[in-house]
């Protein structure tokens, strides 16, 4: 089983968005998938309860921020929506657990100013675990100087980039009916899936 953790300690910075999509390609790939929502919006969960019957199956995963346990045992694939504020103990069952940790980034100093100590948390705590850590810029104008500040943060991280992600009301629209952007026609959201390309491969590494 590989699990899957995306988590970032501010919200509003696109775990949902994260979460539901990898859910989603797993389940494109014909992989039995569990998806657990641990934040306190439930958003992943709600999505799940939009989802279509005629959609590829993706399992809902019980799991409460004090007891995320084990995903149901027929999951291939396990992906875990946390919350904002993830710290202390919560923050090493996640990573004890956890195969890789998708971080999601925004093109925001305070997101920046956010998220780096919490990658520094990471950094200190992965010592005790194999779990591998990559980050992806969301909502990202390639045009604003808000953009030239994540990527030079970024370059010195010394992680992976697995990409950067446009901010486009497809994964709005997708997400408003329970589907993502590998459950429907490619030529729809052809742009969008050429900039997943990076990080589905890193997600596809054994």
């Amino acid at each position: 089983m590989a699990l899957v953790a995306v988590a970032n300690p501010k919200g509003g910075v696109g775990k949902s968005t994260l979460a539901t999509n990898i859910a989603g390609y797993y389940a494109s790939r014909g992989h039995a998938v569990a998806l657990g929502d641990v934040d306190g919006q439930q958003s992943a969960r709600w999505w799940l309860g939009e989802r279509p019957q005629v959609a590829r199956s993706i399992q809902l995963w019980e799991a409460t921020p004090d007891w995320i346990g084990r995903p149901p045992r027929d999951a291939r694939h396990a992906v875990l929506d946390t919350p904002a504020g993830l710290q202390g103990w919560r923050l090493k069952d996640v990573l004890r657990k956890a195969d890789r940790i998708v971080v999601p980034l925004q093109a925001s100093v305070f997101d920046i100013f956010a998220t780096r100590q919490f990658l520094d948390d990471l950094q200190a705590l992965r010592i005790d675990t194999s779990a591998q850590i990559g980050i992806v810029g969301m909502r990202v104008d390639e045009r604003t100087i808000a953009a030239d500040k994540l990527h030079a943060f970024v370059s010195e991280l010394g992680l992976p980039v697995l990409g950067f992600l446009r901010n486009t009301q497809n994964y709005v629209h997708l997400a408003a009916h329970g589907l993502t952007l590998f459950d429907i026609a490619p030529a729809r959201v052809a742009r969008d899936l050429e900039q997943w390309q990076p990080l589905c491969a890193w997600l596809d590494q054994a």
